[in-house]
């Protein structure tokens, strides 16, 4: 029977997901929407398109990895409404500094304040679903959650290109200041979970440790391919994260209140439903890299028709994700996650037989399949890390499950730019939309180098999933 705490914190459950989802669609928009005016803030600040700037998309990136679990941790310690409004309060506040950056090292201070704002936002929006929906209810709303992420991600690119256009690259951060604030103003009165404050020591040194391994881990997956894998940044950046990493699992061992419990870590279902999120996102994230470059290079389209042939793969994500998440509220998560994500495993591998002849149909055909069982396999595998990780540690399991995403994302473009680059397709790619007029068996050979790469790749990302179909088979029933 629910207790009088759990009615009051469930009566506005649909509130919590409007609010929820709110902030988590402008976290990914704004994650997506500042690729497209890149180019614009160059231009602004007098730089090159490389370099320096780049820290405008990594140092957004870095911050949130950086401190997810040690946000979780504190929404368990103090609730998650006051963790919800920090990190509003903070990203709106970002929001508008960004904007108003009279200088790109300004904007990147910013932006890394801007990060601070979305890891308290996503470390607690799984959590706060799940706290407010009932068991026989929460796939549905953490599929719905899913449908505002895939649409964040999706129209990003539009939505910061008409505003580049129209008004300049500022109204890309501009446009979430208005909406941060009604979303604060309404979970403010709207949120209805009572703030609590346990009689435990916050893990300093533990959440320290851990927050220097992600950052550096983070950095050299990020930076890998630009400085070169066996650079002495690259290695130091890892050597790093290894060395905090064992630090913080000695401290965390010895602490009486772990930022990540070790008993967390020994339940196999929320392991291995982690490990298959981190390996689909490896797997996915590689999609909305790579084909850009076929599109472009090998094609010859534009990016805004690029971009347009993109939106498939989101849009299936979307359609497909609340209807998976109302499924396994029927009828358990066990099988609907491997299932979906092997059928994103064969959709990749339809994706590694695209060439210079591949139809319009064929590629919409690949992305759509490879949408379906992302959708059929995210929600119903969010529900099951939430449901395998205890009631307190809420905040903790929603934290990790963000983390497992960005370190899949950064791991994918590592991956696919590691492979596509080492097998001669970048170096191509950029020879092909350089030379049109290229003729004969200097073009054919090209086309060919250019294709076996991207080939290659998609085939890793399709072994990446399978070992996540294998992930989500081996963690078994609820523990």
């Amino acid at each position: 029977m629910a207790t009088p705490v759990d009615e009051a914190e469930r009566a506005n459950k649909w509130v919590v997901l409007a609010l929820s989802g709110t902030a988590t669609f402008m976290t990914t928009l704004d994650s997506s929407i500042v690729n497209i005016g890149l180019p614009s803030i160059a231009r602004a600040f007098g730089v090159q398109l490389s370099g320096t700037i780049e820290w405008v998309l990594i140092g957004y990136l870095v911050v949130i990895a950086t401190f997810l679990l040690s946000f979780g941790r504190l929404a368990d310690m103090l609730g998650r409404k006051p963790v919800f409004l920090a990190g509003l309060a903070v990203f709106t506040l970002g929001s508008a500094l960004c904007g108003a950056a009279p200088s790109l090292g300004a904007l990147i201070a910013a932006r890394c304040f801007q990060g601070l704002g979305a890891a308290g936002i996503l470390s607690v929006n799984v959590a706060m679903i799940t706290r407010s929906f009932p068991a026989a209810e929460r796939g549905r709303a953490l599929g719905i959650n899913m449908v505002l992420l895939a649409l964040g991600v999706s129209v990003g690119p539009t939505v910061g290109g008409i505003l580049t256009q129209a008004l300049s690259w500022r109204w890309i951060f501009y446009v979430n200041v208005p909406i941060g604030a009604l979303a604060m103003l309404a979970a403010w009165h709207q949120l209805t979970e009572r703030a609590h404050f346990e009689r435990q020591h916050f893990d300093l040194p533990g959440a320290a440790l851990i927050a220097v391994g992600i950052a550096a881990l983070t950095i050299s997956l990020s930076f890998g391919q630009e400085w070169g894998w066996t650079s002495l940044r690259v290695v130091g950046s890892i050597a790093i994260a290894i060395a905090a990493l064992a630090g913080a699992a000695h401290v965390e061992r010895r602490v009486p209140a772990p930022v990540l419990r070790p008993d967390l870590l020994r339940n196999r279902v929320f392991v291995l439903a982690n490990v298959s999120f981190m390996l689909s996102m490896l797997a996915l994230f590689a999609v909305g890299f790579l084909l850009p470059f076929y599109l472009e290079e090998l094609q010859g389209y534009n990016a805004q028709t690029s971009g347009l042939l993109l939106t498939p793969l989101s849009l299936t994500i979307a359609v497909v994700a609340p209807l998976s998440g109302t499924l396994a509220d029927r009828v358990g998560s066990r099988w609907l996650a491997p299932v979906g994500l092997a059928i994103s495993c064969a959709g990749l591998l339809m994706l590694s037989e695209l060439d210079r002849a591949s139809s319009i149909a064929y590629l919409v055909a690949c992305l759509i399949v490879t949408g379906i069982g992302q959708g059929l396999f995210q929600s119903p595998n969010t529900r099951a890390v939430m449901e395998a990780a205890p009631h307190d540690e809420q905040g903790v399991a929603s934290g990790t499950l963000a983390t497992a995403r960005v370190f899949g994302q950064s791991l994918s473009i590592a991956v696919a730019g590691a492979v596509f680059a080492s097998l001669g397709g970048a170096a191509a790619g950029a020879a092909l939309e350089n030379g049109r007029t290229l003729g004969g068996e200097q073009l054919q050979a090209l086309e060919q180098t250019f294709v076996t790469s991207l080939r290659t790749a998609f085939i890793v990302c399709a072994v990446l999933a399978a070992l996540g179909v294998l992930a989500a088979l081996g963690r078994g029933k609820r523990s």
